[in-house]
C-alpha cells in the first residue's frame, strides 16, 4: 500500500491557485490593453481553446480511470468472499479432529482482512494487519496441508482444498496490488499545472469587462474543485466520502456465517 493524495488539501490548493492566477491574468490582460485597446486580445480564442480542450480532456480520462478502477476492486471483494467461502466449505472434507482448529484461523483470517482496510488511511496500521493476514494464510496452509494427509481425510481432500486455500491467498495480493493502482503522480501535477493555466487564460479575457464577475470566477473555480475532488475521493475509496464499505458488507456476512 502507498501513501495518499490528500483530496482536501489538493483541491484547497487548487482553488487558491487558480483564484490567484486569474487574478494575475486580468491585471495582465488589463495592462495590455490599456498599451494596444484594438489588438490586445488578438490570437488568445484559439489557444485559449486547446488549452481548455486539453484540461478538459485530462479530467474527463482521470474520472474515467478512476470509476473503472473502482469498480474492479468492488469485483475483488465479492472474488475474495467466494474464495474464503470456498474453501471454508470445504473444510468439511478434513478429518473431525482436524476442523475446529481451522474454523478459528479462518474466523480470524476474516477478522484480520476486514481490518485491513478498516485501518485506512493509516497506512501504517494496514500493513501490520496486512502482515497478520499473511502470517494467517502460512498457518492455515500448513494446517490444512497436513490434515489432508491424516487418516479420515476425503480422499480428494487435497485435490480440493489446498487450490481453494490457494486461491484464497492469491486474491489478497490481486487486492493489494489493485489498492495501489494509481494514475503517476505527475498526471496530477499536469492537472493542476493545466488548470493554472486555465485560470490565467479565462483571467486575461475578463479582462475585457470593467468590473470582475465573481459568478463566474467562483462558478468556474468552484466546479472545477469539485470535480478534482471526486476524482480523487474515486481513486482513493477508503478516505472520503466514497466508501467500499457497503460492498465489504459481503466479508462481514461472510464472517457471521462462519459457525
Amino acid at each position: 500500500m502507498e501513501r495518499f493524495i490528500s483530496a482536501p488539501l489538493f483541491v484547497a490548493g487548487l482553488l487558491v491557485g487558480m483564484l490567484l492566477m486569474m487574478e494575475i491574468g486580468r491585471r495582465a490582460g488589463l495592462r495590455r490593453l490599456a498599451r494596444d485597446p484594438d489588438k490586445g486580445m488578438a490570437g488568445l480564442d484559439p489557444i485559449a481553446g486547446a488549452v481548455f480542450a486539453l484540461f478538459g480532456l485530462l479530467i474527463a480520462f482521470t474520472f474515467s480511470g478512476g470509476a473503472s478502477r473502482l469498480d474492479s476492486r468492488r469485483q475483488l471483494i465479492a472474488e475474495e468472499a467466494n474464495d474464503i467461502g470456498t474453501a471454508y466449505l470445504r473444510l468439511d472434507l478434513l478429518p473431525a479432529n482436524a476442523q475446529p482448529a481451522l474454523r478459528v484461523l479462518f474466523r480470524d483470517y476474516v477478522d484480520s482482512r476486514l481490518a485491513v482496510y478498516r485501518k485506512l488511511p493509516d497506512i501504517d496500521a494496514a500493513k501490520i494487519e496486512l502482515a497478520r493476514s499473511g502470517a494467517l494464510q502460512r498457518e492455515i496452509w500448513t494446517r490444512a496441508l497436513a490434515g489432508t494427509h491424516e487418516p479420515g481425510a476425503h480422499i480428494d481432500a487435497a485435490k480440493l482444498l489446498l487450490p481453494s486455500v490457494n486461491s484464497m491467498i492469491d486474491i489478497t495480493t490481486t487486492r493489494t496490488m489493485a489498492a495501489r493502482i494509481h494514475p503517476p503522480a505527475i498526471i496530477y501535477g499536469l492537472l493542476f499545472a493545466v488548470g493554472l493555466g486555465c485560470s490565467l487564460l479565462a483571467g486575461y479575457r475578463m479582462a475585457e469587462n470593467k468590473y470582475r464577475s465573481w459568478i463566474h470566477i467562483l462558478g468556474f473555480t468552484v466546479i472545477i474543485g469539485i470535480s478534482v475532488y471526486v476524482i480523487l475521493d474515486i481513486e482513493y475509496p477508503h478516505v472520503g466520502l466514497i466508501r467500499l464499505d457497503v460492498y465489504e458488507q459481503l466479508l462481514v456476512e461472510l464472517r457471521d456465517g462462519m459457525k
